[in-house]
């Protein structure tokens, strides 16, 4: 299983890396253009990605600082959004590959932003969420592009695994 998510990560890194490429390319206005997304903007919606990887990350480690809200704007830059979010992925990496067999089977206790309660959960479906709840978001980009007349980057996991066959990611 770890190598399951050893390629999520990688996607994951890497998918970020594309958009972000292309993200770089709006103007100020378009960047912060509301297109009706669920965090309104592109600067919403990657500020969204990185808060939620760091409470997710908090969650898993127990380690860094995680908003307590999903709507934080923790960066009103772009350039320092991008940086944040390369740590951010070098991050989550490291700690994919810490992983072992054990622990993936293990379980997690942690709580929520919105509720005081405690949840205990598998690890490995919190992970398969975290990673869906990614790509969930990265699509809202996707789009937040086309809307502005951008051509978006392929995100495909398909187009991921191909590449990484190939050597070329």
């Amino acid at each position: 299983m770890k190598a399951r998510y050893i390629q999520f990560a990688g996607y994951n890194t890497w998918a970020n890396r594309r958009l972000y490429d292309v993200a770089a390319t709006l103007s100020g206005q378009e960047y912060r253009a509301d297109k009706g997304a669920f965090f309104k903007s592109m600067h919403g919606t990657l500020n969204h990605l990185l808060a939620t990887d760091r409470i997710w990350m908090r969650r898993f480690t127990g380690e860094g600082e995680a908003p307590q809200r999903l709507d934080a704007i923790l960066h009103e830059h772009f350039d320092a959004l991008r940086e944040a979010r390369e740590a951010e992925d070098r991050r989550i990496v490291a700690y994919i590959e810490s992983l072992d067999e054990a622990r993936l089977a293990g379980v997690i206790r942690y709580r929520r932003v919105s509720t005081p309660e405690e949840f205990v959960q598998p690890l490995m479906p919190a992970l398969d969420h975290w990673f869906n709840h990614q790509t969930h978001h990265r699509g809202q980009a996707h789009t937040i592009l086309s809307s502005l007349g951008k051509p978006p980057p392929e995100l495909d996991l398909l187009a991921f695994q191909r590449l990484s066959t190939m050597g070329k990611v």
